[in-house]
């Protein structure tokens, strides 16, 4: 079995039990886990899997192509969002301004690991209204919001599984949900529609969207790292903190009380005014520090893709893309190596500030 075997289901269980236990409420649901192919994947089988065809679907305009496209390719609309500035996350009053006749879910997107601390006033407005709350926990492996995992606040959560992410299986997607029809919806979408995985009976407009089983085994490895991964990006952290709290005007985005996240980008704001493509331009000539990618550094209301949902102009949004950096962090990262960014950055901005 090389497509839905053992160790996709060995995968999809543990990954599962990593994000429920200890840090769930005892009420709580234990959630289940349906491995795809992709983040982007496992965003559309849930939207689809919700209804938002013909529907308005709300998005943060500072989040990845993938977010929008998922809702758009499951015949929804995009309706794009401000943010709040300290956790780059939709908040209650932004969601409000953006709400229409015809909302039927709302993304909230856990930018760099953190769960905004508005995550349950969001799921109220969204029950009150009888819209669904969705997240997007892309970047959040492992991350908690009072006690409780990504992947507890919304009806589902989709998680991705490239590269660059905490956990990863090379490739691959996941939905979590405490919904046993949702869950049933996503096996029947990611397996080409059908009722079941031996049958040629098709009952949904599904796609090719399994996880390998090379992938889920990649997963399963990787899996049992999260936890060491994320005590040393959080060490990583801490060391920017502290030398960055003597640069003036250089700040961390900051972790909200009750927040722990798993640190999957460490982001900080440059002062207004700032050219933030010449600071890391010199961080890379003078000192060979390139820093990873903004998340993200064009908001897209301005993505040309969707220029017609472009909306109105989002302030804050717009500033916080502008303004952002991320410092390098990985899970393996060295003390001589965050010393050699610390200088670097130390040096870099000490001559773009005028200190």
């Amino acid at each position: 079995m090389l497509t839905l075997g053992s160790y996709t289901r060995q995968f999809e269980a543990a990954f599962a039990a990593a994000h429920s236990g200890p840090a769930e409420p005892a009420s709580a649901s234990v959630p289940k886990a349906v491995a795809v192919a992709s983040g982007t994947a496992a965003l559309e089988i849930v939207l689809r899997a919700i209804g938002v065809s013909g529907k308005d679907v709300i998005i943060p305009a500072n989040t990845f192509f993938a977010t929008a496209e998922a809702a758009l390719r499951a015949g929804g609309r995009p309706v794009f969002a401000d943010i709040d500035a300290g956790t780059l996350a939709l908040s209650p009053e932004t969601v409000a301004a953006a709400l229409t006749p015809h909302t039927a879910a709302v993304i909230l997107v856990h930018i760099g690991g953190l769960i905004s601390p508005h995550a349950d006033q969001l799921r109220d407005l969204c029950d009150q209204r009888g819209i669904i709350l969705v997240e997007d926990a892309a970047h959040a492996h492992g991350s908690t919001y009072d006690g409780r995992f990504a992947g507890a606040f919304g009806v589902a959560a989709a998680f991705s599984f490239y590269p660059t992410k905490v956990v990863t299986c090379g490739e691959g997607g996941l939905i979590l949900t405490s919904s046993a029809g949702l869950e049933d919806e996503a096996r029947i979408y990611r397996d080409q529609g059908k009722g079941s995985f031996g049958a040629n009976h098709h009952v949904r407009h599904g796609y090719a969207w399994r996880m390998g089983e090379i992938n889920a085994v990649t997963g399963l490895v990787h899996l049992r790292r999260m936890r060491a991964a994320i005590e040393r990006r959080r060490a990583v952290a801490a060391r920017y903190d502290e030398a960055l709290a003597a640069l003036n005007g250089l700040a961390p985005l900051g972790e909200p009380a009750g927040c722990r996240s798993n640190i999957y980008k460490y982001i900080a704001v440059l002062p207004a005014g700032a050219d933030r493509a010449s600071f890391k331009r010199e961080l890379a000539r003078q000192h060979e520090v390139r820093l990873a990618g903004e998340v993200y550094d064009l908001p897209l209301h301005h993505q040309p893709v969707f220029a017609e949902f472009a909306g109105p102009a989002l302030p804050v949004a717009e500033d916080m893309c502008s303004r952002h950096i991320c410092l390098p962090v990985h899970s393996d990262m060295r003390d001589d190596e965050i010393d050699e960014v610390l200088t670097a950055v130390s040096a870099v901005y000490g001559a773009l500030a005028g200190v």
